[in-house]
């Protein structure tokens, strides 16, 4: 339950005491020094944020006070604060104590805590986060302390814990301001304090100074000399430029006036030796004696101090308590001005980025309600994105994303399609079977009569007129039955047919499995879009799979039907068949004439009148070269007649039942079983033959997700109370 930017120290310790009366009231002398109108609208920000929890997910700005132990921190915390902390030696040097001030019209003292995040178990530190106690005066925080302390486990053992006490004081006349007491650096272990304390004691001060948003306070002890005081290494590290450190001298007091020492300890007060962009500031303590003066008592008992010797030589603004709340003031201030800007930012970057993660997730699904919604939604959804697929009307942002699927031809990229556009996916796909049918669905490529091949005629793929009319009269006389001479079994164009068109099947197969893989990855791409991974994986297992599967073997089924009334024997109403056969007998019989005539056809030379001197070049049909030659080409063989108008039949119906087959394997196999009832295969009635242990199987989340969309939500929570309270003030970032 923290508040306004932070002061941080080590020091506790030495601000609590035994003999402070438990019935005493909480009183708090104002900080005006603290507290300027623009500066408080500032610092009530930020105490909105830590209150918010933004601290856990973000660096907020803040002031770090730390030092060595005995250097003095507490005394600068009880000057600058003006609270009269009771005193009670190491009390508090063992944990990390938040001590948060805040303006409010009760006068009360909370205390909480909050445990690190190390190895404990949950269990263990939801204990620590249990821990909750308020009351009405300071006399009583060291009985809160002992007992917090002894629930962090902290013993003989264990000297030092991560964990950190929350205190918060609020009162009318409160400040808006927050200490965090540290235990001070160690330089060395001892019988109390081991090697393992001493390294813990460091990444504690460190995990605080390091943030960027930082101003360190570094209190040193004029008591012991600089050099050997360990805070002025650890700030040196995080901070080499010196940009946000604020060096700060206690007890100087123990300076013999006018000693080399002392020469050396004002030049580093003016700045002159160890450089800090924010400079150096100094301070007097109270004496063992003064710890009973008032604050006003203490200011002037120093203000004297500083008014005598060599201390007039230092500049009034770096010296003393006053000026000391001024400076940090105005430090504070700008501190503030310069690092919300940049903290807005970050907390709205990372507010989007929290809520894609958690609306990747999908909605929360606790009681069996939600999980039915949710199945219904994602049922819903799905089903309209497979629909809009199927129709080709891509009126979601779904299909804008390009999820890209080359096609490919003997190693060769030809089409890039995008696989979430089905209909255009099917279309091109059949575009690219019907095209390949008429290519490559012949078992031979019969070439024209009077055509020759390349000389290539291994493979058998390719066959001239000849040689095809050679390969009818063998299946001709293989095949004979009942038929006269000069006539040919009706069932040598279905022998023909057969053999032409055996690879159909294959083929046509193929061409039916690619698009069911179409059709399922089309579904796989809807589910990723529409369902949490978890859920996709069960609900396909479920129903969407056998659903598809048994699209495809329908799908199969139905071309094996196709593929039968296609080896049954030929059968076709179509008259473009009887117009092409005799289409073809035309132009044969066309040819032959047209090649007798120019044969019978002699040219002869008159002269264009009887008593002209011109001549001309006449042609003439000579009737009986012609009769000798259409007596020639009358085949005799009977067979070959035979064979001719076979091969006729065989090529004008192989065209027609190619067109028939092409449409029946896109209309009757592939529209009918894949394409067209696809979208109701996430059909919300689909929900209705789910039993409630089903659903409630198919829609539980894994721990991992269910933790993670715990994490997150309590994250997004945290982020949006901070944009709020962003939103809410006067200030524009």
């Amino acid at each position: 339950m923290s508040c306004s930017p932070i002061l941080v120290s080590e020091a506790t310790s030495s601000v609590l005491s035994e003999n402070h009366s438990t019935d005493d009231a909480i009183v708090a002398p104002p900080l005006d020094e603290l507290q300027s109108k623009e500066q408080g609208e500032l610092i009530d920000l930020v105490v909105r944020l830590r209150r918010a929890g933004l601290s856990s997910v973000l660096q907020l700005p803040q002031i770090v006070v730390c030092g060595d132990q005995s250097s003095g921190k507490s005394s600068v915390l009880e000057a600058v604060t003006e609270i009269p902390f009771p005193r009670k030696e190491n009390l508090c040097t063992r944990f990390a104590t938040e001590i948060s001030m805040r303006t409010d019209s009760n006068s009360t003292i909370s205390c909480k805590i909050n445990p690190h995040d190390d190895d404990r178990s949950e269990d263990a530190k939801d204990r620590l986060r249990a821990f909750a106690r308020t009351i009405v005066n300071i006399g009583q925080l060291p009985t809160i302390i002992d007992e917090a302390t002894k629930l962090m486990g902290l013993d003989e053992r264990h000297a030092f814990s991560r964990d950190v006490l929350k205190i918060e004081i609020c009162g009318p006349t409160r400040p808006q301001l927050t200490l965090v007491d540290l235990p001070g650096l160690i330089h060395s272990a001892n019988k109390s304090q081991s090697d393992e304390d001493v390294q813990l004691i460091k990444s504690l001060v460190d995990e605080f100074i390091s943030e960027e948003r930082t101003i360190i306070l570094a209190v040193i002890s004029a008591k012991n000399d600089y050099a050997n005081q360990v805070i002025l290494d650890r700030c040196q590290k995080v901070d080499p430029s010196g940009a946000r450190t604020l060096g700060v001298i206690t007890k100087p007091d123990f300076l013999r006036p006018g000693s080399e020492n002392q020469k050396k300890w004002l030049n580093l007060a003016q700045n002159q030796d160890i450089y800090f962009k924010l400079g150096w500031h100094m301070l007097r303590n109270r004496d063992d004696d003064q710890h009973a003066f008032s604050a006003d008592e203490r200011d002037m008992q120093e203000t004297i101090f500083f008014d005598a010797g060599n201390y007039r030589m230092i500049p009034t603004q770096n010296k003393g308590i006053v000026s000391f709340r001024q400076r940090l003031s105005t430090l504070l201030y700008q501190h503030l001005r310069d690092q919300l800007p940049g903290l807005k930012h970050e907390l709205d970057e990372l507010a989007t980025q929290t809520l894609e993660k958690l609306e990747s997730l999908g909605k929360s699904r606790s009681t069996l309600p939600d999980r039915k919604f949710y199945l219904m939604e994602m049922f819903t959804n799905g089903r309209n994105l497979l629909d809009m697929g199927v129709r080709g009307m891509y009126e979601s942002t779904f299909f804008e994303t390009a999820s890209q699927s080359p096609r490919t031809k003997k190693g060769k990229k030809s089409h890039v399609w995008n696989e979430r556009k089905l209909r255009s996916m099917v279309q091109n796909t059949n575009i690219y079977f019907a095209k390949s049918m008429h290519e490559n669905g012949h078992k031979f490529r019969i070439l024209d009569d009077g055509a020759e091949t390349d000389g290539d005629e291994a493979s058998g793929d390719i066959k001239t007129h000849s040689q095809a009319i050679s390969w009818v009269l063998k299946t001709l006389k293989e095949g004979r039955g009942r038929e006269l001479p000069g006539t040919f079994n009706p069932m040598l164009v279905w022998q023909l047919f057969w053999k032409q068109s055996e690879t159909w099947e294959q083929q046509a197969k193929a061409h039916v499995i690619h698009i069911s893989e179409v059709c399922m990855h089309f579904v796989h791409l809807v589910l990723d879009h529409v369902a949490a991974s978890d859920v996709k994986r069960k609900i396909l297992d479920k129903s969407i799979n056998p659903a598809l599967v048994n699209s495809r073997d329908a799908a199969l089924s139905e071309l094996k039907k196709v593929v039968d009334d296609k080896n049954r024997h030929p059968i076709t109403y179509n008259h473009y068949f009887t117009d092409t056969l005799q289409k073809r007998r035309q132009e044969r019989l066309t040819k032959r004439l047209t090649e007798n005539i120019e044969n019978a056809t002699v040219s002869v030379t008159e002269k264009t009148f009887m008593a002209g001197p011109g001549y001309e070049e006449r042609s003439y049909i000579n009737p009986a070269v012609l009769k000798s030659a259409l007596q020639e080409t009358t085949k005799p063989d009977m067979d070959e007649v035979s064979a001719e108008e076979a091969l006729d039949a065989m090529k004008a119906y192989y065209k027609d039942e190619l067109k028939y087959f092409i449409n029946a394997i896109t209309k009757q196999v592939i529209e009918r079983h894949l394409v067209a009832p696809l979208a109701e295969i996430m059909s919300p009635v689909v929900i209705v033959t789910f039993t409630d242990k089903e659903i409630m199987q198919i829609t539980e989340e894994p721990k991992d997700i269910a933790s993670l969309r715990e994490h997150l939500q309590s994250k997004m929570s945290i982020l949006t109370e901070g944009q709020e309270a962003f939103r809410q003030t006067m200030w524009e970032f």
